[in-house]
């Protein structure tokens, strides 16, 4: 059976769903592939679930910190597999939400796995046999998994990956989990708050080595007083079975050491899906990276896009969701491109993290003179009141006309704070606008204002 289209899509996480929408609202006739799971990793087994379960564990030490607030309860404990159950049911509305998006929108869901025959054909096979889909364009969207590292005995059991870890059945009591990026840091936070007892390991010397320095020293800090064992310039050399537990072999700076745990988390980062897709025998660029892409989000191939984590680059699902509309106004002939210079980025720790634009080692490395700014949440009258102080606000800006190059935050809902930095950058905004922009009272934005201020030598709150 053949199937004609004029925009076929291969996937149906954040990147292809939305760039399927966006076909459709553009009149396309438009086939969706997917060999799993509507919503991809993003619905299924990353951001949602990751962040409800960590809800689950915030509520838990909410309860254990009643009495701080004046309210009295009884001992709070976490009943897993309610928190399990209910993440399962966050998940389900969602996807079942994605699904009936795309059948209002007239949008032809094929489950199967799809290979390029060409650059206008796909070859589907499906629980049936094979299927023919013939497009005039072919957005693949087909995501990434997660990382392995070539380290002995961690192919055994008792090793976990993000996917694994979150479909645990019961907690274990302990976990050691390689890597401090942010995929590590928020598994940290979740565990360490269930009362599993964790260690994280990281290769580099810092604590989410990628982000500005402020951060992640603010994070280590809030790690190990949580008491999370955090071993940063140490390498995991191999993994050992010990009875029931495994024995971590590491290696620091001057010292070799070997931890005992239940299980091992690996937190390393994710690898694209570009296998049995037959790219290059279609002819398409593809490094170890993941598809090479334009700013159109283009291939090598004229009428063959590609978005989200399969282009490598930054693997986060919101630029996923803008790179697939950019692909389907593309394909359907409206000029688009891509910008990642106002591309926020969040971790989901305690306290939060959120960035956006340059971090301050960033624009010195570029050249920039730069002036820096920083305000703590210490100081800020709603994050006192709600007993949610750690962290700062740090702005960065070239210090001739104070436009600002990025703002970085560590507290108190970071992740919906950083949208004001987000815009910021991309209208290039300066230290002026910030000072200018009345800050509603008392809010922890008020904090951004500050930071701003201090850039300038004149904060009015510290």
């Amino acid at each position: 059976m053949t199937v004609q289209c004029d925009i076929a899509v291969i996937g149906a996480g954040p990147g292809g769903y939305v760039a399927a929408l966006r076909s459709a609202q553009l009149g396309a006739r438009t086939v969706v592939v997917e060999k799993d799971r509507i919503g991809g990793v993003c619905l299924n087994w990353g951001c949602i679930p990751t962040k409800t379960l960590l809800r689950s564990a915030e509520v838990l030490q909410m309860a254990r910190d009643a009495r701080v607030y004046g309210v009295q309860v009884g001992e709070a404990t976490l009943d897993w597999t309610a928190a399990q159950k209910r993440k399962d049911g966050v998940v389900r509305r969602l996807t079942g939400g994605v699904k009936a998006l795309l059948q209002k929108a007239g949008v032809a869901v094929l489950e199967g796995t799809a290979r390029l025959e060409s650059q206008g054909r796909l070859q589907v096979t499906t629980a049936g046999g094979m299927e023919t889909i013939e497009a005039t364009n072919i957005i693949i969207a087909t995501g990434s998994r997660p990382a392995e590292l070539p380290i002995p005995g961690l192919e055994g059991p008792g090793v976990l990956t993000s996917d694994g870890a979150l479909g645990l059945e019961s907690l274990p009591d302990s976990i050691l989990i390689i890597g401090a990026g942010p995929i590590g840091v928020e598994f940290a936070t979740l565990f360490n708050a269930c009362g599993v007892k964790t260690t994280v390991v990281e290769v580099l010397p810092r604590v989410l080595p990628t982000l500005d320095v402020d951060l992640g020293a603010e994070v280590e800090r809030s790690l190990k007083r949580a008491r999370v064992k955090v071993l940063t310039g140490s390498k995991v050399t191999r993994v050992e079975r010990a009875g029931d537990r495994l024995a971590v072999h590491i290696s620091g700076q001057a010292t070799e050491t070997v931890v005992e745990v239940d299980r091992v988390l690996v937190a390393v980062g994710r690898r694209p899906n570009v296998e049995g897709l037959d790219l290059e025998g279609a002819g398409i660029d593809v490094t170890r990276a993941g598809i090479k892409v334009d700013v159109a989000q283009r291939t090598s191939l004229p009428r063959l896009f590609a978005v989200g984590d399969v282009c490598g680059g930054i693997q986060l699902a919101h630029v996923a969701m803008h790179q697939g509309v950019v692909a389907a106004e593309n394909a359907m002939g409206i000029s688009r491109s891509m910008m990642y210079n106002a591309v926020p980025s969040c971790v989901f720790c305690w306290p939060e993290v959120a960035t956006v634009g340059l971090s301050e080692e960033a624009a010195r490395g570029q050249g920039y003179d730069v002036q820096v700014g920083r305000f703590p949440f210490r100081a800020n009258g709603k994050a006192l009141a709600h007993g949610e102080h750690d962290g700062l606000v740090k702005v960065v800006a070239e210090a001739r006309f104070g436009q600002v190059l990025g703002v970085h935050i560590v507290g108190p809902h970071a992740s919906d704070l950083i949208q004001e930095g987000t815009l910021a950058l991309g209208l290039e905004a300066t230290l002026d606008e910030f000072e200018s922009t009345i800050h509603p009272h008392p809010t922890l934005s008020e904090a951004i204002a500050e930071a701003a201020l201090d850039a300038k030598g004149r904060a009015l709150h510290i």
